[in-house]
């Protein structure tokens, strides 16, 4: 898999900005602040957009010239959430991208296998899920996606995909992921659930956001309230249903054109 060895958005982005700053020195030197402060704000703002590939190349959305969607599940596998997941999966005939925690994938590989034996596809999605993993040492950051990597590897399988936690990057990642042969994959439509902290219509808040080549971020995880599991499956069930109403929902590989995973015996895993 080839990867882009063009300048990134910041790089192109910060020598405007010196350009900038020394032609208005001439001007008026008092100006020559004005485009460099915008470029700071810039790289303080930027990694918190997720679908903005400033620091590194990011895949967010598909082609929005067809109705077509992707499925993607975040935090996971859990043994409270992961087999009604690919329960409901399988009654609608839908695929997912399984974006999978390394720890967690060690603690439950009979998940792992469930996925797979599914037919889904699995990315990287962090060691730990740490929520300041960007803020890390370069060596803490290779060595958290190295480690969860190999974990996967175990089980016959190596991403060609990496989700940072909260969809966070930063300038260090670019290189952290060319090192291990990833791409970066966010995601363009979310319900803002809080982990499934809040599923509230769960469903309309996708559906209302939801646009021809989403790429749509659930999350593989239990409500937080013990009480809300059934309401949870029914949001999924109902808006399972309408995505393929009204979609046609894809494998995350077809929608971003290249293979998400390898298999480590048989070659890129492509539904």
């Amino acid at each position: 898999m080839q990867r882009n060895a063009k300048p990134s958005t910041a790089e192109k982005a910060g020598v405007i900005a010196l350009l900038l700053a020394l032609l208005f020195s001439f001007l008026n030197p008092g100006l020559a602040v004005l485009p460099l402060s915008l470029f700071l704000l810039f790289c303080l703002a930027a990694p918190f957009v997720s679908g903005f590939g400033f620091f590194l190349p990011v895949i967010s959305r598909g082609n929005p010239a067809n109705r077509q969607v992707a499925l993607t599940l975040d935090d996971g596998p859990s043994p409270s959430s992961t087999p009604i997941l690919l329960d409901l999966l399988a009654r609608h005939k839908l695929q997912a991208t399984f974006f999978v925690v390394g720890e967690k994938a060690a603690a439950h590989p009979e998940l792992i296998a469930a996925i797979l034996a599914r037919g889904h596809s699995i990315g990287n999605h962090s060691l730990r899920h740490d929520p300041f993993l960007m803020l890390r040492t370069p060596k803490t950051l290779q060595e958290d996606i190295h480690t969860t990597q190999e974990i996967l590897k175990k089980y016959g399988v190596r991403p060609l995909v990496f989700r940072p936690p909260a969809g966070i990057t930063n300038p260090r990642l670019r290189r952290v992921l060319a090192r291990e042969n990833l791409i970066a994959i966010t995601y363009s439509c979310r319900a803002f659930d809080g982990g499934n902290r809040n599923v509230r219509d769960l469903a309309g808040r996708i559906l209302r956001r939801l646009r021809p080549g989403h790429i749509i971020m659930l999350h593989d995880l239990p409500p937080q309230r013990q009480t809300s599991a059934g309401y949870w499956q029914k949001e999924l069930d109902r808006l399972f249903a309408a995505l393929k109403d009204n979609y046609q929902v894809v494998s995350l590989e077809e929608i971003i054109r290249q293979p998400v995973m390898m298999n480590e015996l048989d070659g890129p895993h492509c539904q």
